[in-house]
């Protein structure tokens, strides 16, 4: 796989903000980043699977319908 260059202009604070949480994990800004980027990027692709199968399969058994309790 390949990697293409992407610049982007911050906030000097923001700037700062992402050395510190980079330095916590002994990373460089650049891989917190990317890392961070592809995290989010799975998270969405996760809800989006999810959402999907409770489509295809119905409501999630895990969690009925309140309406369908018997009290």
């Amino acid at each position: 796989m390949g990697s293409t260059v992407l610049s982007l202009r911050i906030d000097g604070e923001l700037l700062d903000r992402l050395r510190r949480h980079a330095a916590r994990r002994g990373m460089s800004v650049q891989d917190y980043v990317v890392r961070t980027l592809v995290r989010d990027d799975f998270d969405e692709r996760f809800n989006a699977a999810v959402d999907e199968t409770e489509k295809f399969y119905g409501a999630d058994p895990r969690h009925p319908d309140p309406a369908d309790r018997v009290t």
